[in-house]
């Protein structure tokens, strides 16, 4: 062998490692990146099915029940559009309270139910992560424009 193939040898070895290490680091990148979804876009399918994802919005009022092991929490998270089920095993944040902003971390399972792994909530009085505002207030455009549309039909 030359110098010059043996350079272009260690060269590629070179080049195949630093593949192979880039394809590692984006593959578990990509494995742990959780994203974030509101109820309505949960009820149009496109959270997934068998991944973790974050849901937020606005804890329901009313909706909130502890179950007699008093571990065991249910709640509905909605964008005033559209109602999602969330069923959390743990101690709650202190924050978290009905009517006000939480995300919850988890995954959908086939009954509908979402099953929390983690329920983040509000740090004051004014905060709603922006995900959550967004969700929020598409929803309230959705539901304006539909009244709208529908006032607009009766004759």
């Amino acid at each position: 062998m030359t110098p010059r193939h043996k350079r272009l040898m260690l060269a590629g070895v070179v080049l195949g490692g630093a593949a192979v290490a880039v394809t590692l680091v984006l593959n578990a990148f990509n494995s742990n990146m959780v994203f974030f979804y509101s109820p309505s876009d949960v009820l149009k399918q496109q959270a997934p099915k068998d991944r973790t994802f974050r849901l937020g919005g606005l804890v329901e009022a009313g909706s909130v029940k502890r179950q007699s092991d008093g571990v065991t929490v249910r709640f509905a998270v909605t964008d005033t559009a559209q109602v999602i089920p969330v069923e959390y095993r743990g101690i709650l944040p202190d924050l978290f309270k009905e009517g006000k902003g939480v995300v919850a971390q988890g995954r959908l399972e086939a009954d509908g139910t979402f099953r929390a792994q983690e329920v983040l909530a509000k740090h004051d009085e004014n905060y709603m992560p922006p995900e959550a505002a967004n969700a929020v207030e598409r929803a309230a455009k959705a539901q304006t424009q539909s009244r709208d549309t529908l006032q607009g039909a009766r004759p």
